[in-house]
């Protein structure tokens, strides 16, 4: 098939859709840009070994044209149908909507660099093409440390910053990452070495957020300690927030929303508003479209307007 004119006589809505996604994601690009198109699945270990490796060489090649491009195929079951995938991982070399290599059999760095040369002198790939569009990268990015893989995530946005060395997204995603591996003066570096005027930047600030709360971690013990302290007394503000603080720090969220919630139905103006501070605070850190978030809005909206 042409994949760069997929007909949509017979489909469905789904299926339309999933052929606009990739249009938008792949064959677009593609027409300026070497796009390399990986087909994996969340349960392919072989996929997870093979994803390291596309990165970097993505990254490494980003001022030549190329960029990467992947399918989840059971995401995206029509697309992976249409370019017969019937094993995974299956990676091509996209130019201008057409496949021009198959690149599966290419498990190294080298080997894969050598494919990419030899089709970069033979294609009229334009060159940087690839290099401005960091946004799939940074998506990429925030999927694998919001899947707990942190050091994997630290990897993208380091390579994303080579690329794109004033991006304050990159550097705010790296800071994060490093925080959730416990590397807390690694990011309070990379926080201090911000390009100038990245300071500002809102993805900064959620970072910087979230590196004050995890400064906030409790030794081993103290967080039980701290937790008896404030059911013990739940009227002290005090016990209370300082528990919801350490709870945060140590990865327990719903305690800690459920404890801020509770201080600020019982006095939300104790110590200028902290316990709602502190709990908008965490939104941001976890992102204000994040499902979860959104749902400790609601109970705070009808603790403060019901």
């Amino acid at each position: 098939m042409e994949h760069n004119r997929v007909a949509s006589l017979g489909l469905n809505l789904d299926e339309r859709k999933a052929v606009e996604r990739f249009r938008q994601t792949v064959v677009e690009p593609s027409m300026e840009s070497l796009v390399i198109l990986d087909f994996w699945a969340e349960w392919c270990g072989p996929c997870k070994a093979l994803t390291p490796v596309l990165e970097k060489v993505a990254a490494d090649y980003a001022d030549k044209g190329v960029i990467l491009a992947k399918i989840n195929v059971d995401e995206e079951k029509f697309i992976a149908s249409q370019f017969q995938v019937r094993s995974i991982p299956t990676v091509y070399a996209l130019f201008q909507g057409q496949p021009v290599a198959d690149l599966t059999n290419a498990r190294s760095e080298s080997q894969l660099k050598g494919l990419l040369d030899q089709l970069l002198k033979q294609l009229p790939v334009k060159a940087g093409a690839g290099a401005p569009d960091i946004e799939p990268l940074l998506a990429m990015g925030e999927e694998v440390l919001d899947g707990g893989d942190a050091e994997r995530a630290v990897s993208i946005f380091a390579q994303i910053l080579e690329m794109a060395p004033e991006s304050p997204a990159a550097h705010a995603g790296l800071i994060r990452a490093l925080i959730v591996m416990g590397h807390l003066e690694e990011a309070e570096a990379a926080l201090a070495e911000l390009p100038e005027g990245a300071g500002a930047d809102p993805a900064i600030e959620r970072a910087r957020a979230a590196l004050a709360l995890a400064k906030d971690a409790p030794e081993a013990g103290e967080l039980a300690q701290l937790k008896a302290a404030a059911e013990a007394a739940p009227a002290d503000q005090e016990a209370g927030f300082a528990y919801a603080n350490a709870a945060f720090a140590a990865g327990e969220r719903d305690a800690a929303a459920a404890t801020l919630l509770r201080l600020i139905a019982a006095d939300r103006a104790w110590n200028e508003g902290a316990a709602r501070s502190r709990l908008l605070q965490i939104f941001e850190v976890i992102g204000l479209e994040d499902p979860w978030v959104a749902a400790q809005r609601r109970k705070l909206s009808t603790i403060l307007f019901g």
